[in-house]
């Protein structure tokens, strides 16, 4: 509707829009959130679970009006139909720009259970963003560098262990576990660093996406796989994704039954398990990557690509 406006202009409306948004729905989280431990009841902490929840969906809705508003952005989408906030699903995306997240909760909204995220302990300090990720139970995750657990390898293992409880949580109400497989947002540097075989993709990281199954594969009815691509910006930034300058976005949707072998395993310590794992993860991303191919061509033939 404010397509007209200047990129700038655009982008300064959104960024308030998103700003005063979250201020207005983070307290009403909090407090909800802290209610939970005014009686250590299971029923009453379920009770103040969905209320929170609720809280989210809606600070959502208003995040999706504002896009609209602001946004001329043509989607091209597929998948949705097959999706039931009933079910408990692990959701794994391709990462090239912050607005991914933006993209997925816009369309999974009220689809499926409240997508949670694991998070780095240090993003706990956010300012007011990170009390709603713990108000929300959120997992926050201590991770040791590689060199620090080659010195203390007592450690292994451990930084994964707010990762179990969390799981453990998960377990009592419908949730929707989401993972960017690749850790961090593509962009050419770090895909010739890496020496990723894949021509858009970085490569996967399948340890806490294993673990998770370890942990509640028993649960999770199956997995929602998500392939976005940009193809009139590659990796647009958050910035020009506010100011509207992300033009088309095309997201492919994919319900896949995990193996039945893949569950209660031990990611850690089942040497045999970790090997198949990663070789499933690895055929995941070779198909995600040809996917992107696909839409690569098909954006071209729309005349969306800039190429």
């Amino acid at each position: 509707m404010l397509a007209f406006l200047p990129p700038f202009l655009r982008g300064l409306l959104a960024l308030v829009l998103l700003i005063v948004n979250t201020l207005l729905f983070a307290p009403p989280l909090v407090l909800v959130s802290l209610l939970r431990f005014v009686l250590p009841l299971a029923a009453w902490q379920r009770v103040c679970t969905k209320v929170a929840i609720a809280i989210a969906e809606q600070w959502i809705s208003v995040n999706s009006g504002w896009m609209r508003l602001t946004q001329g952005m043509q989607w091209d989408v597929s998948g949705l139909e097959a999706l039931d906030k009933k079910h408990w699903y692990l959701v794994v995306a391709n990462h090239q720009s912050w607005a991914d997240i933006l993209v997925v909760q816009h369309l999974l909204n009220r689809k499926v259970p409240m997508l949670k995220f694991f998070l780095k302990k240090e993003l706990i300090w956010v300012p007011v963003i990170g009390l709603c990720w713990w108000a929300l139970d959120f997992p926050f995750m201590k991770r040791f560098s590689k060199a620090y657990l080659e010195k203390h390898p007592e450690k292994k293992g451990q930084d994964f262990e707010s990762t179990r409880r969390a799981c453990e949580k998960f377990k009592q109400t419908p949730v929707a576990v989401f993972n960017f497989l690749e850790g961090t947002r593509f962009n050419p540097s770090k895909h010739v660093a890496q020496k990723s075989p894949f021509e858009h993709l970085l490569l996967p990281k399948a340890g806490g996406m294993g673990f998770v199954l370890g942990a509640m594969g028993d649960s999770l009815h199956s997995m929602i796989d998500i392939t976005i691509a940009y193809p009139n910006r590659s990796q647009p930034s958050f910035w020009e994704f506010l100011c509207g300058e992300v033009n088309h976005v095309m997201v492919r949707i994919e319900l896949r039954e995990i193996p039945d072998e893949f569950k209660g395993k031990n990611y850690f310590e089942d040497e045999a398990f970790r090997y198949e794992f990663q070789q499933w993860v690895t055929l995941l991303w070779e198909q995600k990557d040809a996917t992107l191919v696909q839409l690569n061509q098909l954006s071209k033939d729309k005349g969306w690509s800039q190429d």
